[in-house]
């Protein structure tokens, strides 16, 4: 039995995965590319996609969950912020989740702004983090886009040539 189609089909909906996800913090989203690109790959018996395009792909991936993991925390800490503001990013990013998709864009900036404000007490402190935050997280998105965008070309490249 001719297992390709399946695996061409688990390819193309990890990918739209991996691409929501990069949105959506619930997702881990260009580790998800990665994957549908790796399953495209086996589909076709690695005779189009080897090792030196898994390899590159696999780096741009590890790339990816750095500039996520120090997007927002750079982001915050660049303001000061507090541990309390971090925690209520995340809270705020969670929360955020069930208010979409509005509460994708203010989750993460009201949860590190009431952080940081129960911190210090300074609004205008509790402000500037919030949006040092918020900032993060949208910097951090648009890597991750790119990443991703570069990794389906990189794909793409070595699938065609």
């Amino acid at each position: 039995m001719d297992y390709s189609f399946i695996l061409y089909l688990l390819a193309v909906i990890l990918v739209l995965a991996g691409i929501a996800g990069i949105v959506l913090p619930a997702l881990p989203g260009v580790p998800l590319v990665f994957a549908g690109l790796l399953a495209a790959a086996w589909a076709e018996g690695f005779t189009r996609i080897g090792w030196p395009t898994l390899l590159v792909l696999g780096v741009l991936t590890v790339i990816s969950i750095v500039v996520d993991v120090l997007s927002t925390t750079l982001g915050a800490q660049k303001l000061g912020a507090s541990r309390l503001a971090m925690v209520g990013s995340l809270v705020g990013t969670v929360v955020g989740l069930f208010f979409m998709p509005l509460g994708l864009f203010i989750g993460p900036f009201a949860g590190a702004l009431l952080g940081e404000y129960l911190h210090g007490r300074h609004l205008g402190k509790a402000t500037k983090v919030g949006i040092g935050t918020w900032l993060g997280i949208v910097l951090g998105v648009a890597l991750k886009l790119g990443l991703a965008m570069a990794m389906l070309g990189v794909f793409a490249v070595a699938w065609f040539m």
